[in-house]
C-alpha cells in the first residue's frame, strides 16, 4: 500500500505533508528512492536548498519527489511513502513515471493526500472529504459521492491515472480555515491521519499529534480573543457549520462510527494488519 502527499498548491497548511513526515518518523521508514527532478521543476520557482556549515557547503538538496518504505509492526503489508513537491511542468510525464513505479512495486492500494483553503472554523473538526477511484471501493469506506468541476493539482490527476491503471485509489482532503493556514496545521494533519486510519482500517501511531492539535487550537483561541471581528467570523462560521451537520448528528451515524472505531482498534488487522490478504 501506499500513502502520497505533494507540497503546494495541494498542502494547505502543510497539513497533507505534514502525515506522510509523521508515519515517516514514527515507523522510521527507509529511503528507497527519489525522481529525477530534471524535467519536472522549474528551480527558480522551486528552489533548492543548501546547507552550510562553518562556511563550507555541506550538502545541496534539490526538490524532488522522494519514495520511502516503512514495514510497520503488526503489519503483514510494506507501507510506501510518498513526499513528493507539485511538478511545474511535464504532469503527464511525471504522473507516467509515478504509475511506472507503482506498478513495479505492486501496490496495491493508493491514498492520496491534499488540503485546501475553506470557510471551515477551527473550532470544529477537521472536514475530510474522501473520493475513491470505482463505486465498489467508495462503497467500502462509506465514502459520499463528490460532485467537483474545476482546477485540480497533481492528486487529482494522478488519482485519475490510477483509474486508468486499474490500480484502487482514494483521496482524502481536508478542509484547513483559511484564516489561520500558515504552517504548521497539526488538527488538519491529525483529521486526515484519522482519514488513513479509516482506509486502512487500523490504528496508526499517534505520538503527540493530539497534544499539538489542542495547543494549536488553544493558540487560535487566543489570538480570536484579541480581535472582535475575527471573533465574530469564527462565530458565524460555528453557525453555518453546526446548522449543516446537525443531520448527521443522528443516532444512526453515532453508531456507526462508534462501531468503525472499535473495529479499527479491536481488529489489528485491518487492510493492512495481520489478517490482511496478499500481503507482500
Amino acid at each position: 500500500m501506499l500513502v502520497a502527499a505533494f507540497e503546494g498548491w495541494n498542502d494547505a497548511g502543510e497539513a497533507a505533508s505534514g502525515v506522510i513526515s509523521h508515519l515517516g518518523i514514527e515507523w522510521d521508514a527507509t529511503p528507497i528512492a527519489a525522481m529525477d527532478p530534471e524535467d519536472f521543476y522549474d528551480f527558480q520557482v522551486t528552489r533548492p536548498v543548501v546547507e552550510m556549515s562553518e562556511g563550507r557547503t555541506e550538502r545541496l538538496v534539490w526538490p524532488t519527489t522522494r519514495f520511502s518504505m516503512a514495514k510497520p509492526v503488526g503489519f503483514s503489508r510494506d507501507i510506501v511513502l510518498v513526499h513528493g513537491i507539485e511538478p511545474n511542468m511535464r504532469w503527464r510525464a511525471f504522473s507516467d513515471e509515478l504509475m511506472a513505479s507503482f506498478t513495479e512495486l505492486k501496490v496495491e492500494l493508493v491514498v492520496l493526500l491534499g488540503a485546501l483553503l475553506a470557510d471551515a472554523p477551527h473550532t470544529r473538526p477537521v472536514p475530510v472529504s474522501a473520493a475513491a477511484s470505482d463505486p465498489k471501493l467508495a462503497a467500502e469506506l462509506n465514502a459520499a459521492p463528490v460532485d467537483y468541476k474545476g482546477p485540480t493539482g497533481i492528486v487529482g490527476v494522478l488519482a485519475h491515472a490510477c483509474a486508468d491503471a486499474g490500480i484502487p485509489a482514494v483521496s482524502l482532503w481536508a478542509s484547513v480555515p483559511h484564516y489561520v493556514a500558515t504552517p504548521p496545521s497539526p488538527k488538519a494533519t491529525l483529521a486526515l491521519l484519522r482519514g488513513v486510519e479509516d482506509v486502512l482500517d487500523v490504528a496508526l501511531p499517534l505520538a503527540d499529534l493530539t497534544e499539538k492539535a489542542r495547543a494549536w487550537e488553544r493558540g487560535v483561541d487566543e489570538l480570536a480573543q484579541q480581535d472582535t471581528e475575527v471573533a465574530e467570523y469564527v462565530r458565524t462560521l460555528e453557525e453555518s457549520q453546526d446548522a449543516t451537520d446537525l443531520p448527521e448528528a443522528s443516532g444512526d451515524a453515532i453508531a456507526r462510527e462508534f462501531e468503525r472505531y472499535l473495529r479499527r482498534r479491536g481488529n489489528p488487522g485491518g487492510r493492512g494488519g495481520p489478517g490482511a490478504p496478499g500481503g507482500r
